[in-house]
């Protein structure tokens, strides 16, 4: 599927992109709105929730709700004032309602997570700002420090990544862990096992 809207994400939780999600009278979620562009086979096909308007082929939405990648969706529906929409345009169009409903589900994924040992997120948080400084002021520096990490990073997402699997732990059980989908967690460990 084809989008124009830039997706709410996350660093860490990739699996987690977010977007106001169309909402028809019924309370469904409408299919996908299909354009036809021009001569050819080449369709473009969107769930962007301004084109859901009723006009066209596409229907009409009355509210937005919360949706992410991962098939989560929103219970709270914000109705859509359609004059604004369009006064405002749909970028400057206010979808704060759904944008905080689905920050509440990215909330929830990260409490389900492994917790990282304070200790680790400190100095995680130490070299990410000594990087980011580097970048702009020696980037050179910068590289042959991402070059220097790159071995021991991926020797120990190899181990964690049997270990973890030698332990028994179900895809499920390991794609909560780490905040993914259950898909994006077999994709992410067999990468890493595959590394060395």
């Amino acid at each position: 599927m084809k989008e124009t809207e830039e997706p709410w994400d996350t660093e860490e939780f990739a699996s987690h992109r977010g977007r106001p999600g169309a909402v028809l009278a019924d309370g469904t979620e409408p299919k996908p709105v299909v354009f036809d562009i021009g001569s050819g086979t080449a369709m473009h096909e969107t769930s962007d929730w301004w084109v859901y308007d009723g006009e066209g082929r596409a229907p009409l939405a009355t509210a937005l709700r919360g949706s992410c990648s991962c098939g989560w969706r929103g219970t709270t529906s914000h109705p859509i004032d359609w004059q604004q929409a369009a006064a405002e345009g749909p970028d400057a169009y206010d979808t704060s309602g759904p944008h905080a409903d689905w920050e509440k589900h990215i909330t929830d994924v990260e409490s389900r997570t492994v917790p990282i040992p304070e200790d680790v997120t400190d100095l995680l948080t130490q070299l990410r700002s000594r990087l980011d400084v580097l970048a702009d002021d020696a980037p050179l520096a910068a590289l042959r420090i991402l070059t220097v990490l790159e071995h021991p990073l991926a020797e120990t997402a190899e181990v964690a990544t049997f270990a973890a699997q030698a332990d028994g732990q179900s895809w499920d059980a390991i794609a909560t862990g780490l905040g993914l989908t259950a898909q994006d967690a077999r994709t992410r460990l067999y990468r890493y096992a595959r590394r060395s």
